[in-house]
């Protein structure tokens, strides 16, 4: 059955798909409500927050082992002898593979895998054709969290220290020679590389962060245009086109810039069409929740695309199109600051970003540590919050004279009161079991913070005064409005 007469099909047995002809020509228009509901009806229940070990999902991996859908085959171990997973869907012709979280801190993909094995497996809700299609036309390799030991540890490498996704020539890592040889096996003609990218990137010229990045990796120095490469292209132009339609204009490309270390570049040499996904920054969601969704969405339309060929009714030119990203953003920028050194009086912008420190005795929590981050004339940089300071003055915080027995002492209520009279930290006598607080202050118990100044890489606490009276507080790089109740969850630590 060819591809389009297989997608009439489809639309005749359900609405999964919308299928439109103009001109004697068949089109294929994505149904992206159907895909929306698709994920909220599949969503994996267990999996909440992105960080999570290997352990939260081994179950739900092995769960399917000996059933209908899936062949789940292990296809060896981690350096710390962590299994390492690939569950095959589909017997046809057209082979794609899809590895995720080769990377341990970069686990957006993994959750959308999940939630896609879940839809995979289902039966009798209207969507039947669709698994059909794919069952038919592709055989699919799924390898979910390449990198089990760091993504127990919320890292990068790997347990052997090494970024794995510079070891596709080397193959030295027992992760990189595990995708190797599962690349060798099933030569697939079709890839995605899965990743997570810095939240800082932005779309050029624009406050809007990349919630995702788009690559079809170049196979040599010169990023020539092949077949291979160009059918890349046309999948990654498919792919923005649905995102557009929920992040518009939150989409760039990658850098292009060829690698013979690297996965994707390798992939694409070795004959596979090769897409690389990042997922970026979206605001108000921390735990990558949103950016979940929309990769759940376009990689399974993407599966689809492939398996009917309708990827090939995209122009490579709408993919090249993509401006690259670039990296002018961070967690808060403020304007026009006044400050003043000495007698010298002056304006300012101060950027900010609010690192994450991964808490050394559970590596599923974190806390905060902020820093400020330049310095200067930023009229080309952006911030997820932005504040024009204009008329205000930069002010150092106090501390608060009178130790509290604990921190329980401290209401938020008490908290916004200490910040309008200027002090920003207080010190508690009794160290808490759980040093973690959602308070609008610095707690300390025996570090004693030092005052910060309007300068390069000193912590981000300050206050934003008129007539020297505080009118906002800057408390871990989160900026708070002394006129109104804080509605920010704030992730700070007791030092």
């Amino acid at each position: 059955m060819k591809p389009f007469i297989y997608l009439f099909a489809m639309v005749l047995l359900s609405s999964a798909c919308q299928g439109n002809w103009f001109s004697g020509k068949d089109v294929y228009v994505p149904d992206t409500a159907m895909l929306a509901n698709a994920f909220e009806t599949y969503r994996e229940p267990t999996i909440t927050n992105r960080r999570f070990k290997h352990a939260d999902i081994e179950p739900l991996i092995l769960k399917r082992k000996g059933g209908d859908a899936f062949e789940v085959t292990q296809l060896g171990v981690s350096v710390l002898k962590k299994p390492i997973y690939q569950l095959t869907y589909g017997s046809g012709p057209k082979k794609i593979m899809l590895w995720s979280q080769m990377h341990g801190n970069e686990p957006t993909a993994t959750m959308a895998l999940m939630d896609l094995f879940n839809f995979l497996e289902a039966e009798n809700d209207g969507l039947d054709s669709i698994r059909t299609l794919l069952r038919e036309q592709t055989s699919i390799y799924f390898i979910p969290m390449l990198n089990p030991d760091g993504a127990d540890v919320y890292t990068r490498r790997n347990a052997m220290d090494v970024d794995i996704n510079r070891d596709a020539r080397a193959g030295e890592t027992v992760e990189g020679k595990i995708l190797i040889e599962a690349a060798e096996t099933v030569k697939p003609d079709f890839a995605f590389n899965l990743h997570d990218m810095n939240i800082y990137y932005n779309v050029p010229g624009t406050s809007n962060p990349v919630t995702v990045a788009l690559l079809a990796p170049a196979y040599n120095e010169e990023r020539e245009v092949n077949e291979v490469r160009g059918n890349a292209m046309k999948i990654a132009a498919s792919i923005n086109r649905i995102l557009q339609g929920y992040i518009p204009n939150g989409v760039a490309k990658y850098d292009d810039t060829y690698s013979p270390r690297a996965f994707g570049d390798n992939f694409q040499t070795w004959g596979a069409s090769t897409v690389l996904i990042e997922s970026g920054g979206y605001p108000g969601d921390p735990e990558k929740q949103v950016i979940r969704k929309l990769n759940f969405i376009v990689i399974l339309n993407a599966l689809m695309e492939i398996a009917q060929e309708s990827y090939m009714q995209y122009d490579r030119a709408e993919y090249e199109a993509l401006p690259f990203s670039a990296s002018q953003l961070s967690d808060l920028l403020i304007r026009n600051v006044g400050a003043a050194h000495d007698s010298l009086n002056y304006r300012v912008d101060l950027s900010v970003v609010r690192n994450e420190v991964t808490d050394p005795g559970d590596y599923r929590t974190y806390h905060v540590q902020s820093r400020i981050t330049d310095v200067g004339d930023l009229k080309e940089q952006f911030g997820y919050t932005e504040l024009d300071a204009e008329g205000y003055h930069f002010m150092p915080g106090r501390v608060y004279p009178t130790a509290f027995n604990s921190i329980e002492q401290v209401s938020t209520e008490q908290a916004m009161n200490l910040l309008r009279q200027g002090y920003y930290a207080v010190r508690v006598t009794n160290l808490p079991e759980d040093r973690h607080h959602s308070l609008p202050l610095i707690v300390f118990n025996t570090r004693t913070p030092v005052p910060s100044g309007p300068n390069l890489g000193t912590a981000a606490n300050f206050f934003l005064a008129r007539d020297n009276v505080p009118a906002y507080a800057v408390i871990n790089g989160y900026l708070i409005d002394l006129s109104a109740t804080p509605g920010e969850q704030f992730k700070n630590y007791v030092w």
